[in-house]
């Protein structure tokens, strides 16, 4: 499948937010929601196949990528609101849903504010503000970059200029298994887009508002989830695991939560294995 011929690019107005999102395929909507310090552009591999039987949306969210970069609205709850909106203006009412990383919590937000037009949900290895496993994980040392990026100001004074090699620390570091997964061109494209300005602002915003998303999904959690929900983690941190950190966390928010460990993989699942995480995504799907 050519992806240029079966996908397209647009842009919306929503919420007085201009966002960017890439369209193809047919049957019931899929979007696709990414993290960072990624975009739309990290789920190209799966896009195809999963286009043969579903619609394909995959999205800048708002301050990331080709998206307008507003200087607020970044705990998940107000992110999560512009994706809704998005998909009133394209006429969807029921959607499934697919988030890695800070679009894992986005897409979270999502289904707990619109439980019943959610039909399916994969959650992709990130902690979830306001559980107990997001306690824990923050204490990893792999996760440094969460409290450096809650700093006011000092991430933005410190990367400027810097953008390719701080990117670069994530994609070719510690949470990577396959550092070799990311070519020159695919690390070109992010920095492209978290060069201009205001990018990395917007993107240190996502998690300054970690507390108050914690706040959200503790009082989202009263009510858990009803829909099937896949729970998808790398085998860097769950491998050889009776259960992964990703479905005891989900459990805290939902009830119906199947296990996934994909082998081989690091945090950057999309790039390091796209192949294995497409056929999970058609199996759970279907």
């Amino acid at each position: 499948m050519d992806f240029n011929c079966t996908f397209t690019h647009h842009t919306a107005k929503v919420n007085d937010v201009r966002l960017h999102y890439v369209m193809g395929g047919k049957g019931e909507p899929l979007v696709m929601l990414h993290g960072f310090p990624q975009t739309w552009y990290q789920w190209r591999h799966v896009m195809p196949a999963l286009a043969e039987r579903y619609t394909v949306l995959a999205l800048d969210m708002r301050g990331m990528g080709d998206s307008s970069k507003p200087l607020n609205g970044y705990d998940k709850r107000t992110v999560a609101a512009d994706i809704y909106e998005l998909m009133r203006q394209l006429g969807y009412k029921r959607i499934n849903l697919v988030g890695h990383d800070l679009g894992m919590m986005v897409a979270y937000a999502y289904a707990a504010a619109h439980p019943e037009e959610v039909g399916r949900l994969v959650v992709i290895d990130a902690p979830l503000p306001g559980t107990k496993t997001f306690d824990q994980i923050s204490r990893d040392p792999r996760a440094w970059h969460f409290a450096f990026h809650s700093a006011a100001d000092i991430p933005e004074a410190l990367v400027a200029g810097k953008e390719r090699l701080y990117l670069t620390s994530f994609y070719q570091g510690p949470l990577a298994l396959n550092p070799g997964a990311f070519t020159e061109e695919d690390i070109d494209e992010y920095v492209r887009a978290y060069s201009v300005p205001g990018a990395m602002r917007a993107a240190f915003d996502y998690y300054r508002a970690f507390p108050t998303d914690a706040e959200h999904n503790q009082e989202s959690a009263k009510s858990k989830l009803q829909m099937p929900i896949l729970a998808l983690s790398p085998s860097s941190i769950d491998g050889g695991k009776s259960e992964s950190y990703m479905v005891s966390m989900m459990q805290e928010v939902a009830k119906n939560v199947r296990d996934g460990v994909i082998e081989g993989s690091g945090h950057w699942i999309c790039e390091e294995q796209p192949a294995e995480l497409t056929r999970r995504l058609l199996a759970f799907f279907q």
